[in-house]
């Protein structure tokens, strides 16, 4: 039987390109972990396909599958829900596959009281004021909800402390090396490995 494989969890403000790291991330042929498609009951923008960016269901069918159980996290945001479908994630992860996911804080926190063995990483912004040119430019919010998401934004950022690693996605292709290292890393940890050898030893 495989090893399991280990849960990479990658979150950080709105409007801080968690979304764009994740697809360069994933368009580069030297990534072996899959990745977990979050679900939202938020309008579907431009450009945006269902079951690739999010799988998209209304407020009845996400409710529905949280009183089910079949929800590893979620949570509500901007007056909407976000969540991580439980049975992809576990079956994923049984056979040996990393896998990651893109959420929001609030979510994140809620995988690491499942999960506190983890990889938890913090992608931040060069500054809030460049974080703020990223939300408008968007052209997507409403003046009011801009501000709204700045000031969840800077709630978010002192969340920073419950993560394992900060990463500043200045650029997003070193973003991208950023995370790909801390993952590699993460599966050279003694913690990670040393059951193997334990298991050796006693073989001998």
């Amino acid at each position: 039987m495989p090893e399991r494989g280990l849960l990479i969890v990658l979150s950080g403000p709105s409007g801080v390109g968690k979304g764009t790291v994740r697809k360069a991330i994933f368009d580069s042929e030297e990534t072996d972990f899959e990745y977990s498609v979050s679900m939202t009951t938020r309008g579907m923008r431009e450009g945006e396909v269902e079951g690739v960016d999010y799988f998209f269901r209304t407020r009845d069918e996400f409710e529905a599958l949280i009183d089910a159980g079949q929800m590893l996290e979620h949570a509500q945001y901007v007056g909407n829900y976000y969540g991580t479908p439980l049975e992809y994630v576990n079956q994923t992860l049984d056979t040996g596959k990393d896998v990651f996911l893109e959420i929001e804080v609030q979510g994140a926190m809620k995988v690491k009281e499942k999960v506190p063995n983890g990889v938890f990483i913090f992608l931040t912004p060069p500054d809030l004021a460049e974080l703020k040119s990223r939300i408008v430019g968007r052209g997507t919010d409403e003046l009011a909800v801009i501000e709204e998401r700045m000031e969840v934004a800077k709630a978010e950022i002192e969340m920073m402390s419950h993560y394992d690693y900060a990463v500043v996605n200045d650029q997003v292709e070193l973003a991208v090396e950023r995370i790909k290292h801390i993952i590699k890393s993460e599966h050279l940890r003694v913690d990670r490995v040393i059951h193997r050898y334990n298991k050796m030893i006693k073989e001998l």
